[in-house]
């Protein structure tokens, strides 16, 4: 067969984009954890033999499909591809060669094709418990946060490490679940050969050479002429945050110039004593997807599309953490890059970045076992329960920010029933806060009210994972500031947005997860989106009146209709 014609090659490159998503759609539909299953906590990809990605599914999160996209050339690096064979799989949750912290478990598949090593396959999923002192900031250095798993096979021609398995079941705290999720891992890899040699074999491609030169060409250069089609210039953007004892400082200086866009976090505070540090592949990871969003966002993912995206930072720095830094909650600072680096593209590119949302994910991870202060009963159970939640987006240039919607993380809110089902946990409440949203021309996303409590019997501790206490989303061009986080006891008593607290048999802990804020002036804002909202109850009937100026009149007259269940 001869050389593939322009037309063949895009077919063949939509071809892999669908193989990836089906290994992506294995992979939640074997794998053990909810956070994978129902949050969708994961990534997937396919890569050409140097270890250069070549496409991604549209499954999965930015922070793990964007970090993961060096972490295969760490595994050629230490594996060596003439040691590799058929059936070798092999695995990582080293956070610096792989996507930023323990919990998240990469595993890499070689793949062969007559004997000859094609290319990879690749995924991550992130796991529930990885022992040590469980999901969250408390730890002091990176040793006490979990069992390292340095770059090592897995599978030696097809024979899994039983040694590997037994180290990693009398280290973690939920062994059935994480050794389930890395056969899952393992089975959406081959899953994704399959697929890959049914391709090639149709195809009579003799190795992935071709298709790989043609989607990297025509990828880096469909990116450089969206950079070199927008005003070069230079501008400067910052957020505070909450941090864990003090506030953070994210500073970022970003810079359009022919053929790249640069940006350069000097300035950005140091590292953290506690584990909300942050490792520069995953810093490189939300920064690229900021501006690839706001810039290039048709563009298929792949090495040579995020390539003209630069990012440094000091080492050291609260975003360039080096080892031993504790880093488990490297997301919760990750998630407010591309904020940051909105804040000074806005500058540069007026009406094209959104407002700020709430950023970081709203989890916690709730450690519950039969209560000590009384005789418990017997079928009282210890249990891990890790649940995925989201405060609302900022609103954009034209729209109103989503709703308890993840941005920038992308990965979906967990249903009650699902969390409820995996261990003696009850959500007493779950729905969305109305007056949440930043005002404006368009309105923030809604955040949510959450209730979280133990079947009887039981305490628990609950590692809390926020931020936008202190420091709420702010506005875009004259738009109003999202609702702060709020969390407390059932009996008002203020507890702290991040760290493991006790919580005693009976208690139970309220949490307001914060909104997005608004863009625009609250004066431009359309009367029917006003009525709208507060109809879908949105907002308050006070609000309407102090926030927008509706008339008391009009004010009954839409709850009226509303009650009748009329449309808006």
């Amino acid at each position: 067969m001869g050389e593939p014609s322009k037309v063949l090659y895009q077919v063949m490159w939509n071809r892999l984009i669908s193989v990836v998503e089906e290994q992506a759609q294995a992979l939640v539909r074997t794998a053990f954890s909810t956070s994978v299953r129902e949050a969708g906590d994961l990534s997937a990809g396919v890569y050409n033999a140097a270890g250069e990605m070549l496409a991604q599914a549209v499954t999965g999160t930015p922070g793990h499909v964007n970090a993961m996209a060096d972490a295969v050339g760490h595994f050629i690096r230490r594996i060596r591809p003439e040691t590799m064979a058929e059936g070798d799989v092999y695995i990582t949750n080293d956070p610096w060669e792989g996507t930023g912290h323990k919990h998240d478990i990469t595993v890499v598949t070689p793949s062969f094709h007559r004997q000859k090593l094609i290319g990879f396959f690749a995924c991550t999923a992130h796991i529930t418990d990885i022992g040590g002192r469980g999901f969250g900031a408390d730890a002091n250095d990176v040793h006490e946060e979990g069992l390292y798993i340095p770059i090592m096979r897995f599978a030696d021609k097809g024979v899994v490490d039983k040694t590997l398995l037994a180290i990693i079941r009398g280290n973690v705290r939920e062994p059935d679940q994480l050794v389930g999720d890395i056969h899952a891992l393992a089975t959406c890899n081959e899953i994704g050969h399959r697929r890959l040699i049914e391709m090639v074999r149709e195809f009579d491609l003799p190795d992935l050479a071709g298709i790989s030169g043609f989607i990297l060409t025509h990828s880096r250069q469909a990116t450089l002429d969206a950079i070199n089609a927008l005003p070069e210039g230079v501008a400067e953007g910052h957020m505070r945050i909450d941090g864990y004892d003090q506030p953070i400082d994210l500073c970022v200086k970003v810079t359009i110039e022919k053929d790249r866009i640069l940006t350069d976090w000097a300035g950005t505070s140091g590292l953290d004593k506690k584990g909300i540090n942050v490792p520069l592949v995953y810093t490189k990871a939300y920064a690229c997807y900021a501006l690839k969003c706001a810039i290039a966002p048709e563009i298929p993912n792949n090495a040579a599309s995020l390539e003209p995206f630069e990012i440094t930072a000091p080492e050291n720095s609260i975003v360039h953490a080096l080892h031993p830094a504790p880093v488990a909650l490297r997301h919760v600072i990750g998630h407010m890059v591309p904020d940051t680096v909105y804040d000074a593209l806005d500058k540069l590119l007026p009406g094209v970045a959104p407002a700020e949302g709430a950023g970081c994910l709203c989890n916690f991870q709730v450690s519950l076992r039969p209560r000590m202060d009384a005789p418990a009963p017997s079928d009282a159970v210890r249990a891990e329960v890790l649940t995925f939640n989201s405060g609302g987006s900022g609103a954009r240039p034209s729209l109103d920010g989503m709703n308890a919607t993840a941005f920038p993380s992308g990965v979906m809110t967990m249903p009650v029933e699902a969390t409820e089902q995996v261990g003696p946990v009850v959500i007493w409440r779950k729905e969305l806060r109305p007056d949440s949203g930043g005002v404006g021309q368009y309105r923030g996303g809604l955040g949510q009210f959450m209730s979280v409590g133990a079947r009887a019997g039981h305490e628990f501790d609950i590692q809390a994972m926020f931020d936008r206490v202190d420091h709420p989303a702010r506005g875009r061009r004259g738009g109003g500031a999202g609702a702060p986080t709020v969390i407390a006891r059932e009996d008002g008593a203020a507890m702290k947005g991040k760290g493991k607290q006790f919580v005693p048999h009976g208690g139970r802990v309220d949490m307001a997860f914060p909104g997005g804020a608004g863009y625009g002036s609250t004066e431009e804002r359309a009367d029917e989106a006003v009525r709208r909202d507060l109809a879908l109850g949105y907002i308050s009937a006070e609000a309407a009146a102090s926030d927008y100026g509706m008339a008391q009149r009009d004010i009954e007259d839409v709850l009226a209709r509303a009650r009748r269940g009329e449309e808006f």
